[in-house]
């Protein structure tokens, strides 16, 4: 559930990889050690593992960690909104904007730079009211709003991994603009 506990209220016979002080596994214990380990937490996956080549998570210093992820959390859930927004402004414009140009060009013209800033206004509001941050779980755990039952293991590292690579392709796309005046679908030829 993402939830920080105790080692008599660990799953049966299932390390919790997040959360070394849940697990029953004396061989993954062994390895974790005693102290906060950062590449023992979701996200370590597949083909990189544990990847922090400028030392930023040190081993024991939890408090950092949970800051870094926090941002690395955020970050990656708006670069892939930025993404998607990037190709779906294209093709789909919304009534009073359909003259509004695709791209980065959108905020720099009226109505498209009220529609920018709603959206900041409305993403201030989530970060700092709604969606908030609490010590008691895991980073960016803001529950299950629909009810899917998909907060586990497996989805948290997919959401990383995809957040990561959002990043890296909402900056290309950005500086793909920035250098031809295409928007995200025009760099493909289309």
């Amino acid at each position: 559930d993402g939830n920080f506990g105790d080692k008599a209220s660990a799953y049966k016979g299932k390390a919790n990889m997040y959360d070394p002080l849940v697990s029953l596994s004396d061989t993954w214990l062994n390895e974790a050690g005693a102290q906060f380990n950062p590449a023992f937490q979701i996200g370590a996956t597949a083909p990189l593992g544990y990847f922090d080549p400028a030392g930023f998570c040190k081993k024991g210093d939890e408090k950092s960690f949970r800051n870094l992820r926090t941002a690395e959390i955020k970050h990656g859930r708006v670069a892939m909104m930025a993404a998607l927004g990037g190709v779906v402004q294209h093709f789909v414009k919304f009534p009073g904007f359909t003259e509004v140009p695709s791209g980065l060009g959108a905020v720099n013209i009226v109505p498209g730079s009220y529609g920018f800033i709603a959206l900041f206004g409305i993403a201030g509001v989530l970060e700092l009211a709604i969606w908030t941050e609490s010590d008691d779980k895991a980073p960016g755990n803001f529950g299950d709003p629909l009810g899917l039952d998909q907060y586990n293991e497996d989805t948290r590292n997919r959401e990383l991994n995809n957040g990561r690579f959002a990043m890296f392709a909402a900056i290309g796309i950005i500086a793909a603009e920035l250098l031809t005046g295409k928007d995200a679908v025009e760099q493909l030829g289309f």
